[in-house]
């Protein structure tokens, strides 16, 4: 057995033949899997693969596999793949439901690494914008749109790297984002004037955007969905803690060496990831079509339609024949008999032009048009629900980032720097709170209420779970807990009370917010188990959209009317529509969710 088999937690035995690279839908199935075992144990089923084809590997310990019946097969190193897929000392296994818990929790510990770029990059600059405004020779409003652009661009480049991701990987999403990443902070840190910044910063922003959407997916790749809440929970603490060292490093590092230090800090952070990523992350997405193959298909049945219209007596070629040789293969040998030379031979030049141009038109609508379909998620209730939730809060939060620049800043309290990155401690610490014990409660409010509706799979004896579950008392306590903080917040700080009275508000907004977080992200991998990645991507598109717009009005607003009133407004539209969604989900959300299942958008 060698190394990297031990590492997973199983050992091979050779058999005659491997199926580790067809796809899972060709491969021989023998049933339906428990209901606790995979995404689709929350409303559907999957076909497991027959374990009779490949290598048998047999578990060396109980704890180390997830109770499954098929066996695990780790890929071949040079079958892997990804972007340098032989560098990976963790190998790729056609199942990663069946890595043992250690390797689980080591790439949800590299995958949480890699989700801390976005944040940190977003809040690293936060205390050094009065610096940016002076050292470039603009206004502190315009150099918030270093950040409002930056979250702009975490908004919209997560939807191609979803679709990306689907077709190509996780593995060569992640690696070929953070060669980007690096690039765009070193022209970042030597930017010579506001626009060279704004830009470049969009440009980095955009990049270390793709953990928001295919991070989510890798850790829907290898948790099942009884243990998801908890590890999404580990999960998010990579983007939570960047808010809380992203201040305090950005603040003693602008006092000591300059704002553009903060660039080169990201720099250096980026090359880190990378080099994790590299060794340590295989590819755990499940086989699918390749995208190139399928358009050529489609091509071909296209070409061969407009070929039939126009010429009757063209119809001897079928469909079936073209596809065959679009696909470079041979003609079953019945038909070879009547007609001995290949299909495309007999295709004309401009028919072939046809296809070819054809074929890539449908790889680019794929790659660049498709993506935008995502947005059309949205029709279905359950799943604006979720999104809308979640965007007010975060939105909220990103005010509130603001306002304690503006503030604390400026008098009566008149911090330094350094200062005043320290005072982002607090929320993050709220953050970092519920992550730890959140998950897990949000994972026994699940059992707890498929237990009380006796929701039990009666071939397996199983707990059958659902979505909505998710979202009970844990979903009150955040709806009432975080915009009572909010207006607790902004009356202390308009007052010009003692510091660290607001600072205690602020970490129980980050308690409640970070419970909406959490309850979101998990329900929506979950409401969409064959596209996890999707509504992650959908859900950071609409928040960090509005997060743009409340870090642009931020300050004005703040001029205009005070934190006070401010974040007593967000505070009412906050609890009225948190409200609103969890009674909406109680109410409908099985009718809702059933709605959904067997849609073509989820398949």
């Amino acid at each position: 057995m060698s190394d990297e088999e031990k590492d997973v937690g199983f050992e091979v035995k050779p058999s005659s033949a491997s199926h580790a690279q067809e796809p899972a839908e060709d491969r021989p199935k023998t049933g339906t899997s428990s209901v606790s075992s995979d995404d689709d144990e929350i409303h559907h089923h999957q076909d497991a693969p027959n374990s009779d084809n490949g290598p048998q590997l047999h578990p060396i310990s109980s704890r180390a596999s997830a109770p499954l019946s098929r066996m695990p097969t780790v890929i071949p190193r040079r079958e892997r793949r990804g972007l340098l897929a032989h560098l990976c000392l963790i190998p790729e296994v056609s199942n990663p439901y069946e890595y043992s818990r250690k390797i689980k929790w080591t790439l949800t510990f590299f995958v949480a690494l890699a989700a801390m770029a976005a944040p940190t990059g977003s809040a690293i600059i936060l205390p050094a914008l009065n610096d940016i405004a002076s050292d470039l020779g603009t206004t502190a409003t315009i150099a918030n749109m270093s950040v409002a652009f930056y979250m702009l661009a975490m908004a919209i480049f997560p939807l191609w790297w979803s679709s990306f991701s689907e077709t190509l990987g996780r593995r060569t999403i992640y690696l070929s984002s953070f060669v980007l990443f690096i690039l765009w902070g070193i022209l970042s840190a030597v930017a010579s004037n506001i626009s060279m910044l704004i830009v470049m910063r969009v440009l980095s922003g955009g990049a270390s955007a793709s953990v928001q959407a295919v991070g989510g997916g890798t850790i829907a790749d290898i948790w099942e969905v009884k243990e998801r809440g908890r590890a999404m929970g580990i999960f998010y603490l990579g983007p939570l803690c960047g808010p809380l060292i992203a201040p305090i490093v950005g603040g003693a590092l602008a006092e000591g060496l300059g704002w553009r230090s903060t660039q080169w800090f990201l720099v250096i952070y980026g090359a880190v990831v990378w080099l994790c990523i590299c060794f340590f992350l295989p590819e755990t997405l499940r086989r699918t079509k390749n995208v190139v193959a399928e358009a050529e298909k489609e091509a071909a049945k296209a070409t061969a339609a407009t070929r039939t219209n126009d010429d009757p007596l063209a119809g001897s070629n079928t469909t079936e024949e073209v596809e065959a040789a679009a696909a470079g293969l041979e003609k079953p040998a019945a038909n070879t008999a009547q007609q001995p030379s290949p299909p495309l031979q007999r295709v004309s030049t401009r028919q072939s032009v046809q296809r070819t141009t054809t074929k890539w038109l449908l790889v680019l609508r794929r790659c660049f048009l498709d993506p935008l379909r995502i947005i059309l998620y949205l029709r279905f209730p359950a799943i604006f629900l979720v999104v809308s939730y979640a965007t007010i809060a975060f939105a909220c939060l990103y005010v509130l980032n603001i306002s304690i620049e503006t503030t604390f800043s400026h008098r009566p309290y008149a911090f330094s720097t350094i200062i005043v990155g320290l005072l982002y401690i607090p929320n993050s610490l709220g953050y970092m709170f519920t992550s730890l014990f959140g998950g897990r409660w949000l994972d026994s409010i699940m059992r707890r209420e498929a237990a009380r509706a006796n929701r039990v799979d009666p071939a397996t004896g199983r707990l059958q779970f659902r979505p909505e579950d998710r979202m009970r008392e844990n979903a009150w306590l955040g709806a009432a807990l975080f915009p009572a903080a909010l207006v607790w917040y902004g009356w202390t700080a308009e007052e010009g009370v003692f510091w660290l009275c607001p600072m205690v508000a602020n970490f129980f907004f980050g308690v409640g917010s970070m419970l909406i977080f959490a309850m979101a992200t998990t329900m929506l991998t979950e409401f969409m188990p064959k596209k996890a990645s999707n509504g992650i991507a959908l859900n950071n598109f609409v928040r960090n959209i509005f997060s743009c717009v409340g870090s642009v009005v931020a300050q004005p607003l703040i001029a205009a009317i005070g934190n006070g009133w401010l974040f007593t407004g967000l505070a009412v539209i906050s609890f009225v529509w948190g409200c609103a969604c969890i009674w909406a989900m109680k109410r409908f959300g099985e009718r809702m969710r059933k709605g959904m299942d067997g849609h073509k958008a989820f398949a």
